[in-house]
Protein backbone atom coordinates (compact mmCIF):
# COMPACT_ATOMS: atom_id res chain seq x y z
CA UNK A 1 0.00 0.00 0.00
CA UNK A 2 1.34 3.39 -1.01
CA UNK A 3 1.44 5.96 1.78
CA UNK A 4 1.53 9.65 1.03
CA UNK A 5 3.20 12.44 2.94
CA UNK A 6 2.53 16.06 2.14
CA UNK A 7 5.02 18.61 3.43
CA UNK A 8 3.09 21.85 3.21
CA UNK A 9 4.50 25.33 3.73
CA UNK A 10 1.94 28.11 3.88
CA UNK A 11 4.35 30.90 3.01
CA UNK A 12 1.54 33.42 2.57
CA UNK A 13 -1.04 33.51 5.37
CA UNK A 14 -3.66 34.88 2.97
CA UNK A 15 -4.12 31.30 1.74
CA UNK A 16 -5.82 30.46 5.04
CA UNK A 17 -8.13 33.47 4.69
CA UNK A 18 -9.10 32.66 1.11
CA UNK A 19 -9.24 28.85 1.38
CA UNK A 20 -9.35 27.89 5.09
CA UNK A 21 -9.50 24.14 4.34
CA UNK A 22 -6.43 24.26 2.07
CA UNK A 23 -4.28 21.92 4.16
CA UNK A 24 -6.91 19.18 4.43
CA UNK A 25 -7.92 19.64 0.78
CA UNK A 26 -4.31 19.40 -0.39
CA UNK A 27 -3.78 16.12 1.46
CA UNK A 28 -7.03 14.70 0.03
CA UNK A 29 -6.06 15.65 -3.53
CA UNK A 30 -2.57 14.18 -3.16
CA UNK A 31 -3.91 10.92 -1.69
CA UNK A 32 -6.56 10.56 -4.41
CA UNK A 33 -4.15 11.21 -7.27
CA UNK A 34 -1.63 8.65 -6.03
CA UNK A 35 -4.20 6.00 -5.09
CA UNK A 36 -6.02 6.41 -8.41
CA UNK A 37 -2.99 6.40 -10.69
CA UNK A 38 -0.73 4.05 -8.68
CA UNK A 39 2.32 4.35 -10.92
CA UNK A 40 4.00 0.96 -11.45
CA UNK A 41 7.43 2.33 -10.60
CA UNK A 42 6.31 2.91 -7.01
CA UNK A 43 5.87 -0.87 -6.59
CA UNK A 44 2.91 -0.21 -4.28
CA UNK A 45 5.31 -0.30 -1.32
CA UNK A 46 6.90 3.10 -1.41
CA UNK A 47 6.02 6.09 0.73
CA UNK A 48 5.49 9.04 -1.60
CA UNK A 49 6.33 12.58 -0.54
CA UNK A 50 5.71 15.96 -2.13
CA UNK A 51 6.64 19.40 -0.91
CA UNK A 52 3.97 22.04 -1.44
CA UNK A 53 4.53 25.76 -0.99
CA UNK A 54 1.46 27.96 -0.95
CA UNK A 55 2.94 31.26 -1.90
CA UNK A 56 2.26 34.56 -3.66
CA UNK A 57 2.77 36.13 -7.06
CA UNK A 58 6.04 37.87 -6.18
CA UNK A 59 7.76 34.70 -5.00
CA UNK A 60 6.55 32.63 -7.95
CA UNK A 61 7.51 35.43 -10.36
CA UNK A 62 11.07 35.27 -9.03
CA UNK A 63 11.19 31.47 -9.36
CA UNK A 64 9.67 31.62 -12.83
CA UNK A 65 12.31 34.16 -13.89
CA UNK A 66 15.15 32.11 -12.41
CA UNK A 67 14.15 28.66 -13.66
CA UNK A 68 12.08 29.33 -16.79
CA UNK A 69 13.39 32.75 -17.84
CA UNK A 70 9.85 34.13 -17.70
CA UNK A 71 9.73 37.26 -15.55
CA UNK A 72 6.05 37.06 -14.65
CA UNK A 73 3.87 35.22 -12.14
CA UNK A 74 2.14 31.96 -13.01
CA UNK A 75 -0.36 29.83 -11.14
CA UNK A 76 1.89 26.82 -10.45
CA UNK A 77 5.46 25.69 -10.80
CA UNK A 78 6.47 22.05 -10.42
CA UNK A 79 10.00 20.79 -9.94
CA UNK A 80 9.91 17.04 -10.56
CA UNK A 81 12.61 14.73 -9.26
CA UNK A 82 11.61 12.22 -11.93
CA UNK A 83 13.42 14.50 -14.39
CA UNK A 84 16.72 13.83 -12.60
CA UNK A 85 19.07 11.41 -14.37
CA UNK A 86 19.62 9.55 -11.08
CA UNK A 87 15.90 9.04 -10.37
CA UNK A 88 15.77 5.34 -11.33
CA UNK A 89 18.69 4.54 -9.02
CA UNK A 90 17.02 6.63 -6.32
CA UNK A 91 13.85 4.52 -6.68
CA UNK A 92 15.75 1.30 -6.09
CA UNK A 93 17.65 2.58 -3.04
CA UNK A 94 14.81 4.24 -1.13
CA UNK A 95 11.57 3.25 0.54
CA UNK A 96 10.49 6.88 0.54
CA UNK A 97 10.22 8.62 -2.78
CA UNK A 98 10.26 12.40 -2.80
CA UNK A 99 8.54 13.34 -6.05
CA UNK A 100 9.48 17.01 -5.94
CA UNK A 101 8.19 20.48 -5.19
CA UNK A 102 5.05 22.37 -6.16
CA UNK A 103 4.64 26.11 -5.66
CA UNK A 104 1.24 27.77 -6.14
CA UNK A 105 0.62 31.54 -6.25
CA UNK A 106 -2.48 32.85 -4.50
CA UNK A 107 -3.15 36.09 -6.40
CA UNK A 108 -2.92 34.41 -9.79
CA UNK A 109 -5.22 31.63 -8.58
CA UNK A 110 -7.80 34.15 -7.32
CA UNK A 111 -7.68 36.13 -10.59
CA UNK A 112 -7.99 33.00 -12.73
CA UNK A 113 -10.88 31.72 -10.60
CA UNK A 114 -12.76 34.97 -11.15
CA UNK A 115 -11.94 35.11 -14.87
CA UNK A 116 -13.04 31.50 -15.39
CA UNK A 117 -16.04 31.84 -13.06
CA UNK A 118 -14.82 29.01 -10.85
CA UNK A 119 -14.68 28.68 -7.11
CA UNK A 120 -11.18 28.99 -5.68
CA UNK A 121 -11.70 25.50 -4.21
CA UNK A 122 -12.34 23.91 -7.62
CA UNK A 123 -9.58 25.80 -9.40
CA UNK A 124 -7.12 24.96 -6.62
CA UNK A 125 -7.95 21.23 -6.90
CA UNK A 126 -7.35 21.39 -10.66
CA UNK A 127 -4.03 23.22 -10.38
CA UNK A 128 -2.77 20.97 -7.58
CA UNK A 129 -3.70 17.87 -9.61
CA UNK A 130 -1.91 19.43 -12.58
CA UNK A 131 1.21 20.00 -10.47
CA UNK A 132 1.18 16.47 -9.07
CA UNK A 133 0.84 15.01 -12.56
CA UNK A 134 3.97 16.93 -13.55
CA UNK A 135 5.78 15.36 -10.60
CA UNK A 136 4.68 11.94 -11.88
CA UNK A 137 6.19 12.63 -15.29
CA UNK A 138 3.22 14.00 -17.24
CA UNK A 139 3.79 16.97 -19.51
CA UNK A 140 1.91 19.11 -22.04
CA UNK A 141 4.63 20.36 -24.37
CA UNK A 142 3.45 18.20 -27.28
CA UNK A 143 -0.20 17.93 -28.37
CA UNK A 144 -0.44 14.19 -27.63
CA UNK A 145 1.10 14.65 -24.17
CA UNK A 146 -1.28 17.52 -23.43
CA UNK A 147 -4.28 15.40 -24.45
CA UNK A 148 -3.17 12.57 -22.15
CA UNK A 149 -2.52 14.92 -19.23
CA UNK A 150 -5.85 16.71 -19.65
CA UNK A 151 -7.63 13.36 -19.81
CA UNK A 152 -6.10 12.33 -16.47
CA UNK A 153 -6.99 15.71 -14.95
CA UNK A 154 -10.62 15.34 -16.04
CA UNK A 155 -10.86 11.84 -14.51
CA UNK A 156 -9.29 12.99 -11.24
CA UNK A 157 -11.42 16.13 -11.02
CA UNK A 158 -14.57 13.99 -11.33
CA UNK A 159 -13.55 12.30 -8.07
CA UNK A 160 -14.09 15.69 -6.43
CA UNK A 161 -17.30 16.40 -8.38
CA UNK A 162 -15.54 19.12 -10.36
CA UNK A 163 -16.58 19.71 -13.97
CA UNK A 164 -14.26 19.30 -16.92
CA UNK A 165 -12.31 22.58 -17.12
CA UNK A 166 -11.50 22.02 -20.79
CA UNK A 167 -15.10 21.74 -21.93
CA UNK A 168 -16.31 24.66 -23.98
CA UNK A 169 -19.22 26.40 -22.28
CA UNK A 170 -22.20 27.08 -24.45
Amino acid sequence: MIKTQLNIDIADDNWLKELPEVEKLSAEVFDKVISTLQPDWLNNKKNVIINLSLNNDEEIRQLNAEFRQLDKPTNVLSFANIDDEEFEAYLVRNDEIELGDIIIALETMINQSKDQELSLHDHYCHILIHGILHLLGYDHMEAEEAKEMESEEIILLKLFNIDNPYEESE
